[in-house]
This record gives structure tokens, sequence and C-alpha cells, in this order.
């Protein structure tokens, strides 16, 4: 092959370039994993309708923006929901198959070694920032990479009705926080996610609320066939789509989202993490072998890329209201043109221009490009000291969990999530419109009027500006002096020839 000959197996898709090898999946050989699904949870959920029968619940758009306003309690909570989780707990010695779920996700594989799920719990803590930014939670108020694999970028958005509900402008920033109520539990600590830990529970939990979703859909294709086409697209809430999550939170934080923002995990933490998200996997019923190697993890995460996304004007509609809902709310405090320009940054050019996002300028930009430099100091520096990196990681993990989920003050979610079905798909509010600004909010620069994100990365990159314009002037200094010092020794030389 000559110099000038493209490597017919080398492949860059919004952004990211690889060499296609014989670990990755072509599209046609990911397509069956759309008909099937998690059977153990689908069963039990129909054990449950049979033992408590679940209530007839429709919600209007308006009654889950009711839902959300601002309450001490979890919302909904007047209108009970089963806790599917309790049930099971409840009824696993009198139903085979309750029993079976409970023994499974009790049950821990021969390959889980507690000590690397410890160490993969703690590179997430070790590199906060950035990872936060990266798995799609609101602390810097952004739409990333997972917006895309989740759902909404690809080609499941375009026909998929079910993750469009509750993602209106008003209530987006509730549901993300709940999100990430779990992803935060699932770091937090090892107690926490061996059996019985509540970010344990919270994967049984959104295992169970996997199943009522895809039995729900299901039922409204039959009633309406037009509203979804399981044949042509697949069982909803798939073991697709379930790696596709899996997998947001997993590879693409080691091979796009810290890169992208100026931070490459090491080998063995790349080991670490993987392993912890492979238990995590497993509890949620999801296919998870392709987590047991770097090469095969990483082969997995670039064949989504190529099959799975491409983003719908669906796509762009959610989006532009996961922006809106958290534009000028704390903690992060982020501006408008600050979670735009952090959409290009960390998604590309391309997809963001794909998911219809402004163009940034080149002030919020700069802003990004401060924030990726603390992020790179603050992580780099820590990993280099283990007491310091010791201390950073017990900080972090009781910090954004309280800033995060507990304080409600401060703009966190307020409440324990028990992931009960509130968005109930129908066949009225199919679609979920793009929202308009909300009255009230800022709309300039959260630099300039509270001490969220951008603020740090504003002072970020005016200490690096006089850090490096002080080393050049330093440096023009030493030239000037050598100078100096070279005329006089001259002119001794001079003088003492004389």
């Amino acid at each position: 092959m000559g110099i000038f000959t493209r490597d017919p197996s080398v492949r860059t898709v919004y952004g990211h370039t690889f060499k296609w090898t014989s670990e990755h999946t072509p599209a046609e050989d990911l397509h069956p994993l759309r008909y099937t699904y998690d059977k153990v949870g689908a069963d039990v959920l129909d054990s449950l309708d049979e033992i408590v029968p679940p209530v007839a619940l429709s919600f209007t758009r308006k009654d889950i923006e009711e839902a959300y306003e601002p309450k001490a309690t979890e919302p909904q909570e007047k209108k009970r929901h089963r806790d599917l989780f309790k049930l099971v707990k409840e009824h696993r010695n009198s139903d085979e198959k309750l029993g079976k779920l409970w023994t499974e996700v009790n049950t821990v594989p021969d390959w889980v070694d507690w000590n690397q799920i410890e160490r993969g719990q703690n590179v997430f803590w070790r590199y906060g920032g950035p990872s936060v930014t990266t798995v799609g939670f609101p602390l810097h108020a952004f739409v990333d990479v997972p917006l895309v694999t989740r759902g909404y970028g690809r080609k499941a958005a375009g026909r998929n009705p079910h993750p469009h509900r509750g993602f209106g402008a008003n209530v987006v920033n509730r549901r993300l926080l709940e999100t990430t109520q779990h992803t935060l539990g699932v770091h937090d600590g090892l107690d926490a996610i061996q059996p019985g830990g509540h970010g344990w529970e919270s994967s049984v939990r959104v295992r169970l609320l996997h199943a009522s979703v895809r039995k729900r859909i299901v039922q409204l294709a039959r009633e309406q066939p037009g509203y979804y086409d399981v044949a042509a697209y697949g069982v909803p809430v798939n073991d697709l789509d379930c790696i596709a999550t899996i997998n947001t939170f997993s590879a693409t934080l080691l091979w796009l989202g810290l890169p992208r923002q100026g931070i490459r995990p090491r080998a063995q933490e790349i080991v670490d993490y993987l392993a912890l998200w492979r238990w995590v996997a497993y509890i949620m019923g999801t296919p998870h072998d392709w987590l047991a190697d770097p090469a095969k993890a990483k082969a997995m995460m670039e064949s989504l890329l190529v099959s799975e996304i491409e983003p719908s004007p669906k796509s762009g509609v959610l989006a532009n209201n996961i922006i809106t809902g958290f534009e000028g709310l704390g903690p992060a405090y982020a501006s408008r043109g600050f979670m735009e320009a952090e959409t290009y940054w960390l998604n590309g050019p391309q997809l963001a221009g794909e998911l219809n996002i402004p163009r940034p300028s080149l002030y919020h930009t700069a802003l990004i490009a401060g924030q990726c430099i603390f992020f790179m100091i603050s992580g780099y520096l820590c990993r280099s000291i283990p007491a310091l990196d010791s201390r950073h990681i017990k900080l972090a993990r009781h910090g954004l969990y309280e800033l995060l989920v507990r304080n409600k003050s401060k703009g966190g979610l307020g409440y324990k999530s028990k992931f009960a079905f509130k968005w109930v798909p129908d066949l009225v509010n199919v679609e979920t419109p793009q929202g308009a600004p909300i009255p009230g909010r800022p709309k300039t620069s959260g630099a300039l009027r509270h001490a969220g994100v951008e603020r740090t990365a504003l002072l970020t990159l005016l200490f690096v500006g006089a850090l490096l314009g002080s080393v050049a002037w330093l440096g023009v200094r030493a030239v000037a002096g050598t100078d100096v010092l070279a005329r006089g020794l001259e002119y001794v030389r001079r003088v003492s020839y004389a």
C-alpha cells in the first residue's frame, strides 16, 4: 500500500478515528439483539401483575410537570405506585419466577473480584468532574456523547416513543437527576454495589422499570399498530438498547469522554472500571461478556457508533430541551452558551450540528478549554500522589452525592428515587415538543453571576494565562540579562588587555 493510499479499514465516525478489526461487530450482526431482551425481568413483571395488579395510570404532560414542582418528597408520591423491588423481595419464596430473579441478582459470579470493583469505583471519583460530565449528568448541564448513545441520537430515537416521555423542558432536569442518582450509587463505595447495597438495589429497580416500559409499549402497539412496529424495529428496551446504555457509562467514558477532556486513563484503570460495569450489567440483566476485555469493549463502542448513531429531528428536540431545562439552574448555573459549547466540544461539530445545537461563541469555547485544563490539573495531580488521591476520592464521593442528590436547595434532586414507572406511555401524549426558554432563567454567562462551573473555568483560564505570561516574561528577561552579562564580560576583557 502506497503512502498516499488510505487504509480501507480506518474509519472516522463523528470525530473518532479507529481501525475496524475482527473484534468489531457489523450492523447486521447487532441487529438480532433488537429482538432479544431480559426474559427473567419480563417474567417477574408478569407474575407481579397477577399478585398485585397495577393501578391504571395515564398521565398527561400537565400531570408530569405538576409532579415536578419543588417538593420535599419524591414526585408522584400521592399517586401510589407499586414498589416492584419490595414486592419481589416479599414474594420471592412463594413465586418461582420472582425467586429466580432474586437468586440471580444475589449470586456473585466467579469473575467478580471485589478489590477490582472497588478500584473501578475509585476511577470514577478520581476524575470526578469529567466523569460526571461524560455520563450525562447535569452537574454541568450539558448534552454530550451519552445523550446520543442512550437513545436521543440513536436510530431508536426516531422510531421509539418511550424515550420522549418526561423530557419536556420543564421536567427534564428532575428526570436526569434521578438517572444520576443511580450512577452515583453504583460508585458509592463497595458496600453500595454489593448485594443489599443501595447502588445494587437501584440497579435491580431500573431493571424492573425497563420491564415495565417494555410491556407497556408492546401493549400500546397491539392496541394501535401504527404506534410502534415491533416486527420492524425490535422489542422495546431490548438487549441492544441496554448494551448501548451500559456502553455509555463504561467504554464511552474511557475512550471518548475522558480523552476529549484531556484525561487518558491508565491501562489498569480501564480494566478495573470495565469490571465494575460488567457487574452492573449482570445485575441489570444485560449481556456483559463484551466488557470482559478492553479490546472487546472498545470495539463494541465503535461498532455502536457505526451502526446506531443517526440523529433525527426528534433527537434535536430532546437535546435542546435538556439545555433549556438546565439553563441557569444550580448547582452548575451554566448559561445556554456554555452548554452549547460543551456539546460541540464533547460531540464534535458534525454531531452537534445534526442535533440542531447553535454554534457556540469563541468565548464559551474558551471556557470549555479552561474547564478541561482544570480537570487535567486535578486529575493527573491526584493520581500521581497516593495520599492526595485517597483524600480527593473521599471528598468527591461525599461531595457530589450530597450536592446532586441530597441537597435540593442548591439544585440537587432532594429525594431518593425508587425508579417507579411515572412516565407511563399512552396513545395521547406521544410527542414531546421543543420547549421555549423558561421565564426567569438567567440568559447571560454564569461566570459573572454565580460561583458555578463557568466561573471555575474562567478563573482557570486566567490563572494559566497569567502563569504562561509570567514564564514568557521571565524568559525574555533571562535572555536580555544574558546579553547584558555577555557585553559586560566583553568590556572587562577589552579593558584588561588595554
